[in-house]
């Protein structure tokens, strides 16, 4: 595999206009050879940037129109995800949006991150493709930066400490009066719209041949949705976990062993895909790529903080 290193020489001695673009093109359609499927690739560049909108939002659906354009969706789509997450309305819209192109035929392939509403992304899927060194995350819904979970629980605390302690009712008014008076419901009605939301996907989908789908959904939601089961919403889950919750998880590393297009496996074509985006988002101004194997793609600039669409 042209691990990090080789891939920076790879870029640096291309002759061609753009070599960052070529090379994350090169490799996406090499992914292509390997799987006969459509590929995408959903890239966020918050590790190596701090100031642009990383997060999924109502324009990454333009994204993802430019790039499913002239797919033939017969052939099922290998989501590659790599992202923070980002806002619910927008997930829930995307995700049905690429249901009513693929039905359930998508793959979720994450080489390194997928969190939050990029779990829940995953979650819509058939199956996730996770490596060793791959992670997905809590879907405990947030409000400006606060667990939704987790301001309940506050509540819960406030309740009982009043009871038990009636003394101590002016320390959790001053806690408690940060939150506006109708703040309570609507993280409550969050956290049951994100549960419901994935709970039906998985049941309609990743979990569809079980004996009862909704319990195991249950479960997994339970477990990803559960402040104090996950403590934190960064919180990172590892392949092993996922696969003890009843997530169906194929490893990385037993994928497609032939050698295709310099990759010695379909493992080795994915993370070079990796190591090519997080190139592309060090050395320039991109924040987030949306892509095809076909190189059509969008791509937000943090200068512009617009998206440009480079010429196919």
């Amino acid at each position: 595999m042209p691990n990090w290193g080789q891939v920076l020489n790879e870029i640096q001695g291309m002759r061609v206009e753009n070599p960052l673009d070529t090379i994350r093109r090169k490799y996406l359609a090499t992914m292509h050879d390997y799987t006969g499927r459509n590929v995408i690739a959903y890239y966020s560049g918050y590790l190596q940037k701090t100031e642009g909108n990383f997060a999924i939002d109502d324009n990454d659906k333009n994204a993802l129109m430019q790039v499913v354009y002239g797919l033939d969706k017969s052939k099922g789509l290998d989501i590659i995800l790599h992202t923070p997450g980002g806002n619910t309305a927008a997930t829930e819209s995307i995700v049905n949006y690429l249901k009513s192109l693929f039905g359930n035929d998508i793959r979720a392939f994450i080489p390194q991150i997928a969190m939050s509403a990029g779990t829940m992304i995953a979650l819509s899927c058939k199956e996730i493709v996770m490596g060793k060194q791959s992670n997905i995350g809590p879907i405990d819904p947030q409000f400006g930066g606060m667990s939704c979970a987790g301001v309940i629980e506050e509540f819960q605390n406030a309740i009982n400490g009043i009871k038990t302690d009636p003394a101590s009712a002016p320390l959790w008014q001053v806690i408690i009066s940060k939150y506006h008076p109708t703040f309570l419901g609507d993280c409550q009605k969050a956290i049951d719209w994100s549960d419901k939301m994935v709970t039906e996907w998985l049941c309609t989908n990743m979990l569809s041949d079980h004996n009862c789908p909704e319990e195991d959904a249950r479960r997994i939601v339970d477990t990803l949705g559960s402040h104090k089961e996950t403590f934190t919403h960064e919180k990172h889950i590892h392949i092993e976990e996922c696969q003890r919750l009843g997530i169906k998880v194929v490893p990385l590393e037993t994928l497609d062993k032939r050698s295709i297009g310099g990759c010695k496996d379909l493992q080795d074509c994915v993370l070079t895909i990796h190591h090519t985006y997080m190139h592309t988002f060090s050395n320039s101004s991109a924040v987030k790529i949306v892509e095809n194997h076909l190189g059509s793609a969008m791509i937000m600039n943090m200068s512009m903080n617009v998206p440009t669409v480079p010429i196919v």
